[in-house]
């Protein structure tokens, strides 16, 4: 487990809950869950991280194929997303909600040793350095 000791460089932590799920396809419905997951954005940065959702990368590329979120190419792009991130993040922070999506991000962590943090007052304050 990481110790705030040995913390020389900012985290990156994805930042993981509910964007599609238990919205029926509905795009106001997956924007509240997508602004619901960027609130947590600031309290990681504030702490002396840096936040990421996978969405923030997911979806440009979805839109750079020329698909949209209800396409089916959307589960060959989310997915993949986030597990390719999880290849450079340090951490997971993983939001209330139902999230099958979420429920995966948190098992790679997991079995690749990283922290999964619950709330974001678990996540280990950096004290911020300015050269």
């Amino acid at each position: 487990m990481l110790s705030i000791r040995t913390m020389t460089r900012p985290l990156l932590i994805l930042i993981a809950g509910p964007y599609r799920s238990g919205t029926d396809g509905d795009p106001a419905a997956m924007e509240a869950n997508l602004r619901r997951l960027e609130e947590a954005a600031w309290p990681v940065f504030e702490a002396g991280h840096v936040p990421m959702i996978g969405e923030w990368v997911a979806l440009p590329v979805l839109r750079s194929a020329g698909a949209s979120i209800d396409d089916a190419l959307a589960d060959d792009v989310l997915y993949p997303t986030a597990q390719r991130l999880l290849e450079h993040c340090d951490a997971v922070l993983r939001l209330p909600g139902e999230s099958t999506g979420a429920d995966q991000d948190v098992a790679i962590a997991t079995s690749r040793g990283l922290p999964v943090y619950h709330d974001v007052t678990e996540v280990p304050r950096r004290p911020v350095t300015f050269p």
